[in-house]
């Protein structure tokens, strides 16, 4: 998902969508870990995910809302 959807969502969201995050990383890991991951590059777009979404709850919680780049 791009930044500016998560740009959309309350705090509430961002907490619940990095826990849905979270729990797909750690399935797609023991996939991997079992041989049984098919699309390797899901990892890599999961941990961008989090990354980006982490990025954007730390915004808001500063009280930003909004990135300074942007501005």
């Amino acid at each position: 998902m791009k930044a500016d959807g998560f740009r959309d969502m309350t705090l509430d969201q961002l907490d619940d969508q990095l826990q849905k995050l979270k729990k797909e990383q750690f399935n797609l890991r023991f996939q991997r870990a079992s041989g049984q991951l098919e699309n390797t590059s899901r990892v890599r777009s999961v941990r961008r995910d989090i990354a980006r979404l982490l990025t954007v709850a730390r915004s808001k919680r500063a009280g930003g809302g909004k990135s300074a780049a942007k501005e």
